[in-house]
């Protein structure tokens, strides 16, 4: 059974420089590996971005994300956002509405006060979570979900 344990979004200093960003969404979620002590992290593949420059800086916080999991040990399994979608939603091109919304039902959350990003990242979470479940019963070695 899925249960939510916490959501949130890390926000940073719009007016920092780029490295001062990628340091905040390291210790923050330094901060919530050491809290919460997760067994395995799950990211989102990057798909799209408006541009070169917002698909680098997105790599770069994701990559930020990946080495906090990596300080503490925690395995990271990447997917990308049509199979989330997917296995969330039933459809590879849901909208972010879909996805919060069953999302929430999934979690058993009647009126979630979370952003849509939280809802991104907890279904990333939620598909983790079933295709481990699915490899685990069938002894297999996860061929969609690949570690980072």
């Amino acid at each position: 059974m899925l249960s939510l344990v916490d959501a949130g979004v890390v926000r940073t200093n719009a007016s920092a420089n780029m490295d001062e960003r990628l340091g905040q969404i390291f210790f923050r979620l330094c901060e919530i590996i050491e809290l919460h002590r997760p067994e395995e992290g799950a990211i989102e593949n990057i798909f799209q971005a408006r541009n070169a420059a917002s698909a680098l800086k997105l790599g770069q916080a994701r990559g930020a994300a990946v080495v906090a999991c990596a300080r503490s040990r925690v395995p990271v399994f990447s997917y990308e956002p049509t199979m989330v979608k997917k296995s969330i939603v039933g459809v590879g091109r849901a909208d972010k509405t879909q996805v919060a919304f069953m999302v929430s039902r999934l979690l058993g959350v009647n009126k979630p006060d979370w952003a849509l990003d939280s809802s991104d990242a907890l279904a990333v979470a939620v598909c983790h979570v079933n295709q481990q479940r699915f490899f685990r019963l069938a002894k297999m070695t996860s061929p969609e979900g690949t570690r980072s």
